[in-house]
C-alpha cells in the first residue's frame, strides 16, 4: 500500500482530484514489494502566465526502497499532468528496481 501526500500550492484541490491522483500513484505499488512502504509527495502549483490560462504543473516525489524517484509535468490539466507523470514514474521505477536487484545478485556471487 503506498501512503500518498497531496499538496496543493495557493488553492483549494477537490476531493475528485485528489481520488484521482490517488488511484493513478496506487498503481505504482505493484512494481515493488508490498512489504516494502512507499509513499509519494504530490505537489501541485498553478503557473501564472500572465493571462487568463494557467499552466498546471505537478510534481511527485516517490520515496522508495534505496532512494527518491521524482518526476515533474506541465498540462493544461491535472489530470493530463498526472497522467504523463504516471507513465514517466512506471519507466523510472522498473529502471530503479531492476539497478536495485542487479546490486543485490552481484553482491550474492561475490561471497
Amino acid at each position: 500500500m503506498m501512503k500518498v501526500n497531496v499538496q496543493s500550492i495557493h488553492f483549494n484541490a477537490d476531493a475528485k482530484l485528489i481520488d484521482f491522483i490517488e488511484k493513478k500513484l496506487q498503481r505504482l505499488s505493484r512494481y515493488f514489494n508490498q512489504n516494502k512502504s512507499i509513499e509519494a509527495d504530490v505537489f501541485l502549483k498553478l503557473q501564472d502566465t500572465g493571462s487568463q490560462i494557467h499552466e498546471k504543473i505537478i510534481e511527485i516525489k516517490l520515496h522508495v526502497p534505496g532512494g527518491w524517484v521524482i518526476d515533474k509535468k506541465t498540462g493544461s490539466t491535472f489530470e493530463a499532468a498526472i497522467t504523463a507523470s504516471a507513465d514517466t514514474l512506471k519507466r523510472q521505477l522498473l529502471r530503479h528496481k531492476e539497478k536495485t536487484t542487479t546490486h543485490q545478485h552481484v553482491r550474492l556471487t561475490d561471497l
